[in-house]
């Protein structure tokens, strides 16, 4: 599936190709920190289908709990966080974060990571009170 996406402020602009079926939620305590969120959506990318449409995202490594590092690249404008990759200059896959994508209705998560970290209020939102604007 194509997939289109943008930071906030629009400046960051790319578009790839995913599998809907690899789109998955981690819960661990990085991507709740960098989400500023209970968890992040996200969906890789081979490199090869991937392409930088506009813009030019900030990025830094992190080296997670595992000891692997990660490059994480946002907007130096807006801040959003648009995509993930492998601390080198040719990376194999990108890995989206599904809140940029034009197409995120269409991307149902199909597996959840790092669960032992996931807030226990976030497993169950269907008993809090919605409200369909900001009131």
């Amino acid at each position: 599936m194509k997939v289109e996406g943008t930071c906030h402020c629009q400046a960051v602009r790319f578009e790839a190709e995913i599998d809907p079926a690899t789109v998955s939620i981690c819960n661990c305590t990085d991507c709740q920190v960098l989400s500023g969120s209970a968890y992040r959506v996200s969906a890789p990318a081979p490199a090869e289908t991937f392409r930088l449409l506009g813009g030019k995202p900030k990025a830094y490594v992190k080296t997670a709990e595992s000891g692997n590092k990660r490059r994480h690249f946002f907007c130096g404008d807006c801040g959003t966080a648009v995509f993930a990759t492998a601390p080198v200059d040719a990376p194999t896959s990108y890995m989206l974060r599904v809140s940029t994508l034009k197409q995120r209705t269409q991307l149902t998560p199909r597996r959840q990571i790092w669960t032992r970290s996931a807030l226990p209020w976030s497993r169950d939102l269907s008993g809090i009170p919605g409200i369909e604007r900001q009131p």
